[in-house]
């Protein structure tokens, strides 16, 4: 079998879980006998492709294009978006944003025949124009390879179009795949009406739509209207392979106390910097360190300086690749407190390297993680009590570092493509 795979990102080069779980995926398909063609808006070329053949956009002349499909594309709008607005914003960021852009106007992309788009691949400005594009392209791409891939499948509303496009071209199954949804990044007062038509578009168009968790399926039939048959939940995990065992020298003996992620509105920031105040007024022998960046970063600092906690609070900027597995190996502690998590990767590699982890029950990972501890986002009361227990009782710690460790080993990307692999094969 051969898959037509449409990503934004793909290792080294990634801005969040999206392009970690597009890597886990094509190389467990791999040892389960898929072969895939992963498309993505810019390639690097430094990109791992022992177990997939990566298609750069960029490179690909819009050649052949049909009627339909121009017919397709001329329907889907854009704003031009001159700030540095992402698919994961603080609502009140994206609602002004979009309000002022609203009043701008709208643009549409054209193409012109053997033209080659420069995609940024990032989630900045234009990007609008670059989904758009990106389906153009996709088509084109569908249709170059048209004898070699037996279904397409498309991750996340920025490859739905060229999902929908390749398909339209071709004639083939298309299985979309959803890793968040408009729903998970703001209230529903906030939500951007363009993302939520590009993903609701795609979820009916799809022959399957294969979701991370229970919490995001339910939120693909209730909120969307999607036929519950064609939903089926596959979650994810976490790939261990090539990974080393870091041993690095802690510069303090204090217990070190982790946040890493997107510091945005989803991700529950200003709950994990709540809960770190009530701890130090129990204890003073720990740290805390926020991990990441995003749009929420200077409120997070001014809440950190207010509450009097700089002199244990740090904040580190975002890491990648080996600095993340170093910062797992500097903590005591890992903390998820998402608002509303599809799923969360995280926690399952910090629970890799023996750290505890402590999660939210509005996270998809709490569906299959057993030995995290887990609250809800807003219990910051009960969040410091669990942060507390484990920084203060040797015994607890050592339990949930060896349970944790030996729980996240079973769940590998192998067993959770062949479960993706049936669904491949009920769509064909």
């Amino acid at each position: 079998m051969k898959v037509l795979m449409f990503g934004w990102e793909f290792p080294p080069h990634i801005a969040g879980g999206l392009g970690t779980a597009c890597e886990g995926i094509v190389n467990g398909l791999a040892h389960n006998g898929v072969e895939t063609l992963f498309v993505m808006p810019k390639a690097s070329g430094d990109e791992d492709q022992s177990c997939t053949t990566i298609i750069n956009a960029s490179d690909i002349e819009v050649r052949d294009v049909s009627s339909t499909v121009e017919e397709f594309i001329n329907r889907v709008k854009f704003l031009y978006v001159d700030s540095n607005l992402v698919p994961y914003v603080d609502p009140d960021e994206y609602f002004t944003a979009i309000e002022r852009l609203k009043a701008e106007g709208l643009s549409r992309t054209e193409i012109g025949f053997g033209q080659k788009f420069s995609f940024s691949g990032k989630y900045g400005a234009n990007l609008m124009e670059e989904v758009s594009r990106y389906a153009q392209v996709g088509g084109t791409i569908a249709m170059q390879y048209k004898d070699s891939f037996d279904l397409i499948h498309a991750h996340d509303w920025l490859t739905y179009l060229a999902g929908i496009a390749a398909k339209e071209l071709t004639g083939k199954p298309l299985v979309v795949h959803v890793h968040a949804t408009s729903y998970d990044r703001g209230d529903e007062k906030h939500i951007d009406s363009r993302v939520l038509d590009i993903e609701k578009r795609g979820m009916l168009a799809a022959d399957k739509v294969v979701t991370v968790s229970d919490l995001t399926r339910n939120i693909v039939i209730n909120k969307y209207g999607i036929d519950p048959a064609k939903v089926v939940t596959v979650h994810n995990a976490v790939d261990f392979s090539g990974r080393e065992d870091i041993s690095i020298e802690r510069g303090v003996k204090d217990k070190v106390v982790t946040f890493l992620g997107r510091i945005t509105f989803q991700k529950g920031p200003e709950y994990f910097i709540e809960a770190a105040a009530k701890v130090l007024k129990r204890t003073s022998n720990v740290r805390f360190v926020m991990a990441g960046s995003g749009d929420m970063m200077n409120r997070c600092i001014r809440q950190v300086a207010r509450l009097g906690i700089s002199d244990r609070f740090h904040f580190t900027g975002f890491l990648r690749g080996r600095q993340v597995q170093e910062m797992f190996a500097l903590s005591d502690v890992y903390i998820m407190p998402s608002v509303s998590e599809p799923f969360g990767i995280s926690p399952l590699e910090a629970m890799r390297t023996g750290v505890p982890s402590i999660i939210s029950h509005q996270s998809g990972a709490a569906e299959v993680l057993k030995y995290a501890l887990k609250v809800d986002f807003w219990d910051v009361d009960a969040l410091a009590d669990d942060i507390y227990a484990l920084v203060t009782y040797p015994a607890l710690t050592a339990f949930a570092s060896k349970q944790g460790y030996d729980e996240v080993n079973r769940l590998k990307w192998n067993g959770a493509t062949a479960k993706l692999k049936k669904v491949y094969e009920s769509a064909l």
